[in-house]
């Protein structure tokens, strides 16, 4: 030791003189569900109840192994990045991801698995630091506000009134429904969306969600119409995801706020839609280049007074950055029934997500079901229209549904 210099100093300064934890091996499993119910929107009015599901585990050396809903067979091409590495080290090695996909871009599959590497990588941390991950992250409480999003354009007026009254009655008092292709049907379900979130608030907070069917202009008019009636919180997606002149034009001309980012990557994305002023909230996920990603666009935002609402997912996990985040406002929470073999704590009360104090993201696999899911997949002719496919006519013009399509046309 150098003359003068304390012990604990040269310890510090010297991290190979202590035996330091290694990732040693990864799994993926892929698998397909029969959920509850189906979902739809105006690109996928009929909806559909089929969805795709994955689990990654990332293993240690020492038996700690951090798990996340999502991965895809990419993850194989990147772990060579992190196999051998201290998983504590998780922004670190978040960088050596998103730099190694530089050049081919950080987008589809390779950005589903910087996701799922990502938020594994958080899990393992707050398990070998043996607390929830909202604590990791630095949250106060492990809680965030929830609104209801039932993902209903397929659904009839009863099933939509049994959504959000079922919500209300844990204390939530906001709701979001899909809206897009026929006015009148479109006032009616905002009205029986306000009428069963009327019980846990006097003024419930509406949002409308039209996934970038309409051109900004076809937006601008329709919101309008709306907002005779009702007095919206927010429109999500009024013009595609990109277009932020167009995404500034609607949120000048309507008094609602502007949505969008759900269906971008990373922060190089959002930034034009945040300087140009083109949106109001900003829509958040893991899925933006992992819990790293999402916590820069959240801290973007948080520069320009923006705030930020955490998109649903599985389980509610990332409720655990939601609750760490000083401009986040409210997340989504619907329940078609995806957690068929995930199991976790985490709960709805008095309008909030309760997070339980689990090690990790408070989730775990359950293997013998997972397996059942494997063995047992929906029949083939059922199989996926889920991302739904952009409907005909999309910002030119309204394509009214089909005879076939329109059992939620009738009240």
């Amino acid at each position: 030791m150098a003359q003068g210099v304390p012990e604990t100093q040269s310890k510090l300064t010297n991290p190979g003189t202590k035996n330091t934890m290694k990732i040693t091996g990864y799994r993926v499993e892929q698998y397909e569900m029969k959920m509850d119910r189906p979902i739809g929107d105006a690109n996928g009015v009929v909806g559909e109840d089929i969805a795709g599901g994955s689990v990654l585990w990332i293993e240690t050396d020492e038996g700690i192994t951090g798990v996340a809903p999502g991965g895809n067979p990419a993850v194989g091409r990147l772990f060579h990045l992190i196999e051998g590495e201290d998983p504590r080290s998780v922004v670190g090695l978040w960088m050596r991801l998103v730099d190694f996909v530089f050049k081919g871009g950080n987008e589809g599959e390779m950005n589903g698995a910087i996701n799922a590497i990502d938020t594994a990588l958080w899990d393992l941390k707050a398990k070998i630091a043996d607390e929830p991950l909202w604590q990791t992250f630095g949250a106060r409480e492990g809680m965030t506000k929830a609104y209801a999003s039932g993902i209903d354009l397929c659904l009839d007026d009863d099933a939509i009134f049994a959504f959000y009254r079922r919500m209300a009655e844990h204390g939530v008092d906001g709701g979001k429904l899909k809206v897009g292709l026929d006015m009148k049907t479109d006032l009616r379900r905002i009205g029986i969306m306000q009428e069963a979130l009327s019980v846990g608030s006097d003024r419930p907070r509406l949002l409308i969600d039209s996934n970038e069917y309409w051109s900004a202009k076809e937006a601008i008019i329709r919101i309008q119409r709306i907002e005779e009636d009702f007095d919206i919180t927010w429109a999500e997606e009024p013009a595609r995801r990109w277009d932020f002149d167009g995404l500034r034009q609607v949120s000048r001309n309507i008094s609602a706020a502007v949505a969008s980012g759900e269906n971008l990557n990373h922060i190089g994305d959002f930034y034009p839609l945040v300087s140009q002023q083109a949106v109001d909230v900003v829509n958040i996920s893991a899925g933006h280049s992992g819990f790293t990603g999402c916590r820069q666009v959240a801290n973007l935002c948080y520069a320009y007074e923006l705030p930020v609402t955490m998109m649903n997912c599985q389980a509610n996990y990332a409720a655990h950055l939601a609750a760490a985040l000083p401009n986040h406002m409210i997340m989504e929470v619907v329940d078609p029934g995806r957690e068929q073999c995930i199991n976790f704590n985490h709960t709805i009360e008095d309008g909030f997500i309760q997070l339980s104090d689990e090690p990790g993201l408070g989730i775990s696999i359950d293997e013998d079901a997972l397996a059942r899911l494997q063995a047992n997949p929906p029949e083939p002719e059922r199989r996926r229209r889920n991302p739904f496919p952009r409907r005909e006519g999309a910002g030119r013009f309204i394509v009214p549904p089909a005879k076939e399509e329109a059992g939620w046309l009738v009240g």
